[in-house]
């Protein structure tokens, strides 16, 4: 067993703070590793060295020199960005760093959602139906990666083409990998995912459950653990299934194995990560655990011997820079004040004066509560919510209240399903198009003009000058933190003049089409 000197970090944000916190107690040197639009950021304050790595977190031969200069042990990848590339993993091991996450064969296994989903069902797990193209709806989503990149939800056939050309375009950028699955999509499904972590010695245990049903564009917002529509009886099949995909493949450090909770009560088998979850306090608070520690150890070869607990219930948010009333539209600004609630564990990087850009996620920050029971950590969490102070930014914090308490002024009743517990909201946001049009100064009567709904940048030009459009044809595609927006039009005409051009960065409200409404067409 080798003892860690000194790791280097390679993620920003919130995480990276989480994974120095723990190296710190554990009397483990840290290195921070920053992008140029990330210069001065708080985890590179943070830990003991930083170095800078140019333009992007994704630069592996950047990340790996900076590691032999400040001569690191190891590489903690965080989540997102390299920690489910199998070719860094790989990359580590010929340098001679370790990789604090499963071997690369397993990434490459687990981490296609294709080959997943056959190491599952040899395993013995049920898994979700593929898709037949007359069963809709259908969910297309990318083979490869996670966080709700490149899904999309097909419920007639004039949707297909678009979802795969925008599904496979989202998941090449966000993965470097197009390959897109088509499966049968589960309608009224909760999403209950399980914590699995493994050893160099063949142990592969579960940390329990945890429900992440309540979501918006197939991205978690609401997390809790232990899942509340489940009984004993049920937790042990999901967690069993869980233990048999990740031991049928030798598993080795923390990975998550995600299913589907029909309102059957069957279960079936939908994807893994191969890395710490963003959602990992929540297990962490119901178990006494710390998941980056037992990451750190199982690295450095020391066998899992824990025989862990749940105790009472813990409930996590993601507070986002976004405005639920416009679509989740991202939202861009400076932290002008913050101050974090006192009763509830906060993960967060930002302070005041922290730019909120278009370059990374809009996640603002983690808020997690643990009680007794659910409706104690509810009450707590809706606290907290709401004494946060934050200017600067728009942020879905009151979406977050009336989704974890429907009582609030404004807001709207979750959809329930039949014998589950009050409270609890199926949320899976459904990409809707926008058709965000505004009459032109000036413009001839009957003309319109398709304006930006949010700051992004141009990934996309559907139509021609002169191109004839029926209402709700597509426009312009635009992106922003990774996101796609469809802009489309309201009504019927001919395109009189397009106004941006491809990769240009527009602003809210800019126009983009103008759309001349002639008659007879």
């Amino acid at each position: 067993m080798k003892l860690f000197r000194k790791i280097l970090i390679a993620n920003r944000g919130e995480i990276a703070l989480r994974v120095a916190r723990t190296c710190l107690e554990m009397g483990i040197e840290t290195v921070a590793v920053y992008a140029d639009a990330d210069r001065g950021a708080l985890h590179c304050r943070t830990t003991d060295e930083a170095v800078c790595i140019g333009l992007s977190y994704l630069d592996i031969d950047r990340v790996l020199d900076a590691a032999r200069k400040t001569k690191a042990d190891a590489i903690h990848p965080g989540y997102g960005f390299l920690s489910e590339n199998a070719d860094f993993a790989d990359a580590c091991e010929r340098a001679g760093l370790v990789f604090i996450g499963p071997p690369a064969n397993a990434i490459r296994q687990l981490g296609s959602k294709i080959q997943a989903r056959a190491i599952a069902a040899a395993a013995g797990v049920p898994i979700v139906p593929e898709g037949a193209s007359s069963d809709y709806p259908l969910l297309v989503k990318a083979s490869a990666g996670g966080g709700g990149r490149g899904m999309r939800i097909v419920r007639n056939p004039t949707e297909m083409d678009e979802a795969l050309a925008s599904a496979q375009r989202e998941a090449e950028r966000s993965f470097g990998d197009g390959t897109l699955l088509i499966e049968k999509f589960v309608e009224n499904a909760r999403h209950v995912e399980v914590q699995i972590f493994g050893d160099h010695h063949g142990n592969v245990i579960h940390l329990f459950e945890r429900d992440c049903t309540t979501q918006r564009r197939y991205q978690k917002i609401v997390e809790e653990s232990p899942c509340p529509a489940i009984d004993e009886d049920l937790r042990r099949q999901i967690c069993a299934a869980a233990r048999k995909v990740m031991s049928s493949v030798g598993y080795v450090n923390a990975g998550t194995v995600e299913f589907l909770l029909a309102p059957s009560r069957e279960f079936y088998f939908i994807e893994v990560n191969t890395r710490l979850q963003v959602e990992h306090p929540v297990t962490e608070m119901v178990t006494g655990l710390d998941l980056v520690r037992l990451q750190i150890e199982v690295a450095e070869g020391r066998p899992l011997a824990i025989r862990p607990v749940c105790t009472g219930h813990a409930i996590e948010v993601r507070l986002y820079a976004e405005e639920p009333a416009h679509d989740f539209m991202p939202s861009t600004g400076t932290i002008e004040a913050w101050r974090a609630p006192a009763n509830v564990r906060v993960e967060t990087a930002i302070e005041v004066g922290t730019r909120i850009g278009l370059n990374y996620d809009p996640l603002l920050a983690k808020i997690i509560a643990h009680a007794e029971d659910r409706e104690r950590a509810v009450r707590k969490l809706v606290y907290a919510l709401r004494t946060l102070e934050i200017r600067g930014v728009q942020t879905n914090r009151d979406y977050l209240i009336q989704s974890l308490d429907p009582g609030s002024p404004g807001a709207v009743q979750p959809k329930m399903f039949r014998g589950l517990p009050f409270r609890y909201r199926n949320n899976p946001y459904t990409p809707r198009a926008t058709a965000a049009l505004l009459a032109k100064p000036g413009a001839a009567r009957g003309n319109a003009a398709a304006s930006s709904p949010m700051p992004g940048q141009v990934l996309r030009i559907a139509v021609k000058e002169g191109q004839r459009v029926q209402q709700g044809d597509p426009l312009v595609v635009l992106e922003a933190m990774k996101m796609e927006q469809t802009v489309r039009t309201a009504i019927p005409g001919v395109v009189k003049s397009i106004l941006v051009k491809l990769g240009q960065v527009v602003g809210p409200g800019q126009m983009l089409v103008e759309v001349s409404a002639e008659e007879n067409t």
